[in-house]
């Protein structure tokens, strides 16, 4: 199943503003989501960046599946961060993000200090829907 996710600050395949990057604020943006399953149990986020070996930039679950959106620089009531927010900084070129929002058909009992490479597996397992926006950033902002 599919899902849409929007952003207000960019648009789809676009350059991220430097404000959400490391030669910014580095707060993550502003994120807006639909098609979630009637029965999806909780949500979460996941920020990748392929261009650098899928480097983790932000791992949240815990989402209220009622939630349709994320606020700049900040996560639902209630979300349960497991790797920060991490704005881009590519060290060359210009560089993709992955933000993808994942509906989940069962509560995840993961948390803070589990590894990200091991909460995405278990994000991507238990997904029954998902969304993603790629934004674009350049080195050197």
């Amino acid at each position: 199943m599919s899902m849409t996710v929007t952003s207000t600050a960019f648009a789809a395949g676009e350059p991220i503003p430097t404000t959400y990057s490391c030669k910014g604020d580095n707060t993550s943006p502003p994120l807006a989501w639909t098609g979630v399953p009637a029965s999806a149990a909780e949500l979460a986020i996941v920020v990748l960046d392929p261009d650098a070996r899928n480097y983790v930039h932000w791992v949240v679950r815990g989402i209220d599946p009622r939630a349709t959106s994320t606020p700049e620089g900040g996560t639902p009531p209630g979300a349960v961060v497991i790797t920060r927010y991490a704005g881009p900084c590519p060290p060359s070129g210009t560089h993709h993000y992955e933000f993808t929002v994942y509906a989940l058909g069962r509560r995840l009992d993961i948390g803070p200090g589990t590894k990200s490479a091991e909460a995405i597996g278990t994000i991507q397992k238990a997904a029954s829907a998902q969304g993603r926006i790629v934004g674009t950033f350049a080195h050197g902002g």
